[in-house]
């Protein structure tokens, strides 16, 4: 009986630290596009902020991003693209300083779920690799950004709707004001991390 729970317990131990692992995306799912913004000067900042264009997320995070993937090609014929996961904490501080908007930057001193591996900022592509229309580019800080904006095309609204509900059915919450943002439901478990990875 204890020796069954001892490996009961050594088992849960051992599952958590996998979940908590900070992996590359690619390692779980090389269909997703990656497109990292922040590696180039093409941001908002217009500062290169990260040594390397890989995006890296939590395990557990990362698992069920490649799942909302699979479901959207194989029943939509469209796939993600992804322009950011993992941030370091001193990577949010610049920001911060050239956007001190909560609505769009998250407070340093309390911390990103991107600075905990659990975000992700996200579009659709088709077939040939095309940016689905989603009404306002990335890192637009418009009102226009916002899901229920109503100054956006019909096809637009659409194609946020998709996103959005695929993100839902697979775990992740949605940011109000901005269509790409969505946070995995678990951010709360992860910690802070202010150290780049390459």
């Amino acid at each position: 009986m204890y020796k069954f729970l001892f490996l009961l317990l050594i088992s849960s131990i051992v599952f958590a630290q996998e979940d908590t692992l900070i992996v590359p995306l690619k390692s779980i799912d090389s269909t997703i596009v990656q497109d990292v913004k922040y590696a180039t000067a093409n941001n908002f900042t217009k500062q290169v902020l990260y040594p390397s264009a890989k995006v890296f997320l939590r395990k557990v995070a990362a698992e069920h991003l490649a799942q909302a993937n699979e479901f959207l090609k194989k029943n939509h014929n469209v796939r993600i693209k992804i322009f950011d996961g993992f941030r370091p904490l001193f990577v949010q501080k610049i920001m911060w300083q050239i956007l001190p908007d909560d609505r769009y930057v998250a407070d340093p001193a309390k911390g990103s779920r991107h600075n905990r591996g659990a975000a992700v900022d996200v579009t659709l592509i088709d077939a040939d690799g095309n940016e689905l229309d989603m009404g306002t580019p990335y890192d637009d800080f418009t009102e226009r950004a916002s899901f229920a904006s109503k100054d956006v095309s019909e096809k637009a609204y659409i194609n946020r709707k998709l996103l959005r509900e695929t993100m839902i059915q697979f775990g992740f919450d949605p940011m109000e004001t901005e269509w790409w943002h969505f946070d995995f439901k678990d951010w709360k478990k992860f910690g802070i991390l202010d150290t780049g990875i390459n």
